[in-house]
């Protein structure tokens, strides 16, 4: 099992539950969370969806061991949904998402606060977007969604960078909405969760659909820009250099790159 779903007061929990690989994104993973994102949107009975880890990381972004097989296997066997199908299922997920980022957040693990109605983060939290450190492109329409979160010169250094966040800096520069001590996170998401669940479903729907309207077509233009940035770069010198690099455990060389 990669993801655990439990209900109670109208809230479903995701919780991703790879524990041993930091709750990386293989194709099972992301099938199970597209698969279980899709039920709950048309589920009467759920009214907020909440999402945190298992372990001591929320995601660690896609699993670079299945990263290195996409990118030097064509006969690699994606699953039903996969990256792309789990990010429309995130843009198209009409209730409100929580995140409860319980511990480090790299790749997805960050960016899909972009989809986030609220973030909740951890003390003990760190968050990174390594895009540059593995000579690839942004993902998930971050390039569009960060900037318009917590402006441009804070998303440069999100993006550009590949350094870690803290859960103070996450905070103040608007990535997440509150920063809890470890103990207390999910009881704080959760009580946030129950207060949107006690509001009737049409209306919660209805003001998401009227704040996202707006800026779908925005987003769709930025996945779009993004896919070709990562389908030019994915392969090339850079991603593979930063590929090798982590299957032999030592620093990536970009000098000549």
């Amino acid at each position: 099992m990669t993801l655990q779903i439990a209900d109670a007061n109208r809230v479903r929990t995701l919780t991703f539950d790879r524990p041993e690989a930091l709750n990386a994104f293989n194709e099972a993973l992301y099938d199970a969370t597209a698969e279980a994102l899709l039920a709950a949107a048309d589920d009467p009975e759920v009214a907020v969806v909440l999402v945190t880890g298992n372990g001591r990381a929320f995601s660690s972004g896609q699993d670079l061991l299945e990263m290195h097989a996409i990118a030097t296997n064509p006969d690699f066997q994606h699953g039903r949904h996969g990256f792309p199908g789990l990010i429309d299922a995130l843009v198209a997920f009409p209730k409100p998402l929580i995140c409860a980022v319980n511990g480090i957040g790299l790749g997805l693990g960050c960016t899909i606060l972009g989809f986030a109605d609220l973030a909740f983060m951890s003390t003990q939290a760190r968050l990174k977007c390594p895009f540059t450190s593995l000579g690839v492109a942004p993902e998930a329409a971050s390039s569009y969604l960060l900037p318009l979160l917590v402006g441009r010169q804070n998303a440069a250094w999100l993006l550009q960078s590949s350094e870690w966040v803290s859960a103070a800096e996450a905070l103040e520069m608007g990535l997440v909405y509150r920063v809890c001590s470890p103990e207390d996170l999910l009881a704080q998401a959760r009580r946030h969760a129950e207060v949107l669940a006690s509001k009737p479903i049409s209306s919660l729907v209805a003001v998401k659909r009227t704040m996202l309207e707006p800026v779908r077509a925005q987003i769709e233009a930025a996945r779009e820009r993004e896919n070709a940035a990562f389908a030019e770069l994915m392969g090339g010198p850079a991603n593979l250099e930063a590929l090798t690099a982590f299957a032999e455990g030592r620093e990536p060389d970009f000098s000549a790159l």
